[in-house]
């Protein structure tokens, strides 16, 4: 019997108005101009395992390479928060022991106290997780001061099955490539450490995101998921 290969991809729902109205909301927030004043966001979040060594890696020579041993030691998880600002050219990479609504209040939190101090409003696109509420912040801080936080957010949630229109999941898969992938990372510390010190590296390094498809493309492109209007 021939074994066929399988492709895992995100396969859009066909004809649904929920998944259509999201995408354009998240479409026509890509496409607004840059406003310092009301920059936009976007957040991911990913689970990692921390794995710790069980010898002590052999350090590569012009013989060998680098010779780790296959046997490890599970160290529990983690969760990565990846925040970017895509027409700033910016991101920010943390982590935290669990991913909780707490978590994400707190982190969502510390960008509003620091880098956007000075911005009456933000526009926060994530997925649409019973985590990422304006609730959260209510489980967290007091009513008046989760308010004020709420009231600087204006939420723009892509669509199920459309994780794709997350910038910050594009940001996810380039660190997982670049930072972490066939690397043991055994501590917290360890593992915030290397996250932060790619964000630098690539924020420096690396220009705004020129995010190409458009409402009109997405009427061209993705007709299937247009509900079918009869006149």
């Amino acid at each position: 019997m021939t074994k066929r290969k399988i492709a895992y991809w995100v396969i859009p729902p066909e004809a649904d108005a929920e998944f259509v109205a999201h995408m354009e909301n998240v479409l026509e927030t890509y496409a607004r101009p840059y406003d310092p004043a009301q920059p936009v966001i976007c957040m991911d979040e990913q689970p990692v395992q921390l794995v710790k060594e069980t010898r002590q890696p052999i350090p590569g020579t012009k013989a060998h390479a680098r010779r780790v041993d296959y046997e490890y030691e599970r160290n529990g998880t983690a969760s990565i928060f990846m925040f970017c600002e895509p027409l700033a050219a910016w991101r920010q990479a943390t982590a935290r022991p669990r991913r909780t609504k707490s978590d994400w209040a707190r982190e969502v939190a510390a960008l509003l106290d620091g880098r956007y101090a000075d911005c009456e409003r933000v526009t926060l696109v994530c997925d649409n997780l019973n985590t990422h509420t304006p609730g959260a912040f209510y489980e967290v801080f007091l009513p008046e001061e989760a308010r004020g936080y709420v009231r600087r957010i204006e939420f723009c949630y892509t669509p199920k099955h459309g994780s794709w229109l997350n910038i910050a999941e594009n940001e996810l898969s380039s660190m997982t490539r670049q930072c972490l992938r066939n690397r043991r990372m055994g501590e917290l510390e360890e593992l915030c450490e290397e996250i932060h010190a790619w964000s630098v590296d690539v924020t420096d390094a690396q220009r705004g995101v020129d995010w190409q498809m458009k409402i009109d493309d997405a009427r061209g492109k993705l007709k299937s998921v247009y509900p079918k209007i009869l006149m």
